[in-house]
């Protein structure tokens, strides 16, 4: 078995040196991962869309990351309905005219753990509704703009959990029975591969995330590892160079299996 490994690199604030500003986007970015990840991306250099449902909650990220030199700005954003992602990339064309890397961090949980004959289909659309159709909602809205950078990222969250090598190895323990939440990234993993195959002719890369075990309020804060250090992954995957990969799943140490 071969092993991509993502070894870190110093990323320069712009685009091929270019005096233009990367330009980035990352959905559920009020808080935990998402807040790290724009505070990493913003702190080189780069001007940050803060992706959020909640306006109060938006407003104060964004004040926050400003008042420790990122430039933020809001984006109203739910993932969920067609006309805020539509909205946004209005927002992200008028105000750039173009989107330099895309990062899908929204996401929900539902109950957890919870055994598959347990879950409704109520529930599980409501799952897959977010962490996959919202997903697949927000790249088609943005691909337009993506295509006009020179060097495009999307990254999206996904999770160890989605690993079906991983579920089916004995003695690994990926936390309990999941009946909504790992099937339905196993899902978005399935479907970050088919776009891969689509834009394979492109510049455009697209990269799934594992941040790991990270405490915060989707797993009531149970999490054995900072946002910090669960945000790692997902901004390596956007900066990466021209030679990196596509179409994978990684986490800190590299490449994990399907």
């Amino acid at each position: 078995m071969t092993q991509t490994v993502l070894v870190p690199r110093r990323c320069p604030v712009t685009i091929n040196g270019m005096s233009e500003q990367t330009i980035a986007l990352i959905t559920g970015a009020n808080k935990g991962i998402g807040y790290e990840i724009a505070a990493g991306l913003g702190a080189l250099g780069w001007s940050v869309g803060i992706g959020a449902r909640d306006e109060q909650r938006r407003d104060d990220a964004v004040a926050k990351l400003r008042a420790a030199g990122v430039d933020a700005f809001g984006v109203l954003l739910d993932v969920t309905d067609d006309a805020s992602v539509v909205a946004a990339a209005a927002l992200i064309e008028e105000r750039a005219g173009r989107l330099d890397v895309l990062v899908n961090n929204a996401g929900v949980a539902g109950v957890w753990p919870q055994e598959p004959s347990a879950v409704t289909p109520e529930s599980m659309r409501a799952v897959v509704e977010t962490n996959v159709i919202g997903v697949v909602r927000v790249i088609n809205a943005m691909l337009p703009l993506l295509r006009r950078s020179e060097r495009p990222r999307i990254v999206n969250q996904s999770s160890h959990v989605a690993s079906l090598n991983l579920q089916t190895t004995p003695g690994v323990d990926l936390g309990g029975i999941s009946g909504a939440y790992s099937p339905s990234k196993t899902f978005l993993n399935a479907v970050t591969i088919q776009y891969a195959k689509e834009l394979s002719g492109t510049n455009i890369k697209i990269n799934n995330a594992c941040p790991g075990y990270v405490a915060t309020d989707l797993n009531g804060f149970h999490g054995t590892r900072t946002p910090t250090e669960g945000a790692k992954i997902a901004i390596r995957l956007a900066t990466l160079p021209d030679d990196g990969p596509t179409g994978g799943l990684f986490d800190d140490a590299g490449n994990v299996p399907w």
